[in-house]
């Protein structure tokens, strides 16, 4: 995967957790992270596709996301809940991506911005999800 696109996931991370957190209007919170040039090295077009994608689809994303989580999404920490929601939002809505490039970029995240062995958690909760989601590329992937 492209670094533009990892730093757009990065990026879209971080405008997720300040929504989350504070409830501000979507396009205050991009017209900020253009304005900082948080977005310099990243792919803009994917960041916003995901900052306002997952909002879009919060409840579906919530919803596929309450099957597998042990509590109250809301309950999960809001930076691996931001993370979460967007490995839902890529298995979900973008096909075309590769279930374990979305799980790998995932862990990544988690890696980066999670709090120790947050990644096997977000790790743990996809790769189910993934079962669900994307069971005929999983099994067109082991039948090769």
């Amino acid at each position: 995967m492209s670094t533009a696109r990892t730093n757009a996931r990065k990026a879209a991370v971080q405008a997720l957790y300040q929504w989350q957190m504070t409830g501000q209007n979507l396009s205050l919170i991009e017209q900020q992270f253009v304005n900082d040039e948080w977005l310099k090295d990243a792919q803009k077009s994917y960041f916003s596709e995901i900052f306002h994608g997952v909002p879009e689809h919060l409840q579906v994303i919530d919803q596929a996301l309450a099957e597998f989580v042990d509590r109250p999404v809301e309950a999960i920490d809001p930076v691996e809940r931001a993370i979460l929601r967007i490995g839902v939002y890529e298995l979900m809505f973008r096909l075309n991506m590769p279930y374990r490039v979305v799980l790998n970029e995932s862990i990544n995240l988690a890696k980066c911005f999670g709090a120790d062995g947050s990644h096997r958690y977000v790790n743990g909760i996809l790769d189910k999800l993934a079962q669900r989601l994307r069971a005929i590329e999983i099994k067109a992937k082991s039948n090769t």
